[in-house]
């Protein structure tokens, strides 16, 4: 799964997911990233991810939306469930190291 910033995500099994708004998620993610807005995280996840188990990664602007989705899937017994943080701070993770 390329990056819309150049770098790579190694494993296609695992599920990114973009937590901010349409409109933030638009004006740049990570390529392949799903957008679901955090406040629709509970309604629309079962319809993504089946697999409770599988990786979950989820990021925002600054991390603290990604941290109430993951709050939420916890509570819907996900258990693999990983807040990135925000979306600036993972494409300077990418270009230092986009292996």
């Amino acid at each position: 799964m390329n990056c819309a910033i150049g770098g790579q995500i190694k494993d296609m099994k695992e599920i990114w997911i973009d937590v901010r708004t349409v409109e933030e998620y638009e004006s740049g993610h990570i390529e392949g990233a799903i957008n679901i807005p955090h406040e629709e995280i509970g309604g629309k996840i079962e319809s993504v991810v089946k697999d409770k188990s599988q990786k979950i990664h989820l990021y925002c602007k600054g991390g603290r939306r990604a941290g109430i989705a993951k709050d939420v899937l916890e509570k819907m017994r996900y258990t693999n469930v990983i807040n990135e943080g925000g979306y600036e701070d993972i494409k300077k993770r990418l270009e230092k190291d986009p292996n």
